[in-house]
Order: structure tokens, then sequence, then C-alpha cells
């Protein structure tokens, strides 16, 4: 589960690095993700991640009853508590991660699309603009009306690619979140590799324990 996990993620990232830059594997990725947005796909998309949520609140709440079961007893805690609090601590963290990756990609791709058409309206308006220079003096005012179109064109794109550097800025800290989050995820696995090497160590003890009981009680019944 964790691994699978992790290498949602790193898809999941790979996939914003792509779509923030220029690159021929761009428009591949762009294809795919509008036909995933087609037919069932999004139905797909939104099942996954309901379940993905549901498993998340799970292991939130499990987080919470090992958290109430600490509280309520004064003796010491266990090692398999802590392991357990460790290991739903870290699904929880990648999961919700992977929900946040994943909704970052859709509005990436949204604005993506969205400044894609403005470019061809534009490119179609200019088309326009340029055949109607070529018609005879009145339709002037004509070619005038297309020039202001023009003009109100570039100032909603312009708009429009501040609008996209803003969302760049949040996806580039989003990253340094993810990698945050990825040392995290790895202290936590080493965490829960020291518990799980301290609990078989405990568990020896406990047998070797039992053990020399078992010996001093069959001594003392000879």
């Amino acid at each position: 589960m964790i691994q699978l996990l992790f290498m949602v993620i790193f898809s999941e990232m790979a996939v914003i690095m792509v779509l923030s830059f220029k690159t021929p594997f761009r428009k591949l990725v762009i294809m795919g993700l509008d036909r995933l947005k087609r037919g069932r796909g999004p139905v797909v998309v939104k099942t996954v991640a309901g379940t993905v949520f549901v498993v998340m609140v799970s292991s939130v709440y499990s987080m919470m009853e090992i958290q109430k079961r600490w509280v309520g007893d004064d003796g010491p805690v266990s090692s398999t508590d802590q392991v357990l609090m460790v290991r739903h601590l870290l699904e929880a963290t990648l999961m919700g991660a992977t929900i946040f990756l994943a909704l970052m990609i859709d509005r990436l791709h949204h604005y993506i699309r969205e400044l894609r058409i403005r470019r061809k309206t534009m490119d179609a308006v200019k088309k326009q603009g340029q055949g109607s220079n070529d018609k005879k003096p009145d339709g002037f005012d004509k070619v005038k009306s297309l020039e202001e179109e023009v003009m109100t064109l570039r100032e909603k794109l312009m708009q429009l690619e501040s609008d996209m550097e803003a969302k760049t800025k949040q996806i580039n800290a989003a990253e340094v979140n993810t990698v945050a989050l990825r040392k995290q995820s790895e202290g936590l696995l080493l965490e829960y590799d020291r518990l799980l090497e301290e609990n078989e160590s405990l568990r020896g003890q406990l047998q070797s324990l039992d053990r020399k009981l078992s010996r001093s009680d069959s001594k003392k019944n000879l």
C-alpha cells in the first residue's frame, strides 16, 4: 500500500513537471488527460478519489482511537500501538498528498486548455483583421470594431497569462511541499523500521523468558 502510494505521488509529480514546461511530452499528456475526461473517465476518477478519501479518513480515525487508548491507559505504550500509529500516519499523509496533486493536475490542465482556446480565437481574429484590410474603404467601421475586439482579446490574454504565472508559482510552492512530505515520509519509514526491530527484540526476550519459566516449572515438578 505504501509503496503504491509513493509510486502514484511520483507519477503525479512527473505529470505536473511535464505540464509546467513546454516539451514534446506536454502535448501527449494533454491529449491523454482530454481522453481521460471523456466518457466514463470522470466517473472512474471520482470513484477512485472517493475511495482514497474514505481510506484516509479511516486511517485518521484509527490514529484517534490509538491516541485515546494511550491517554486512557496508565501503563507504558505498547510497541505494537506505536507501529500502528506510525503506519496510519504515513498512509494518511501519502493519501492526502495524492488527492492534492490530482486536484493540481486537473486545475493545471483546465488552465492550459483555456489558454489554447484563447490563442486560437486571437489567431482567427487576426486573420479576419488582415482580410478586412484588403477590402474597400466602406468596411472601415467593421475593421475598427475588429481591431477593438483584438485589443480586448489581448487584454484578456495578458490577464490569463498573469493568472497562469500565479498558478505556476502555486505549483512550485506545492512541489516544495511535496518534497518536504517525501522527506517526512522517509523519516517515518525509518522510525517504522526501528520500531519493528524493537518489536522483534521484545518478542525474542518474551520467548526466552517463557522458555526459562517452563524449564523452572519442569524442574519443580521433578
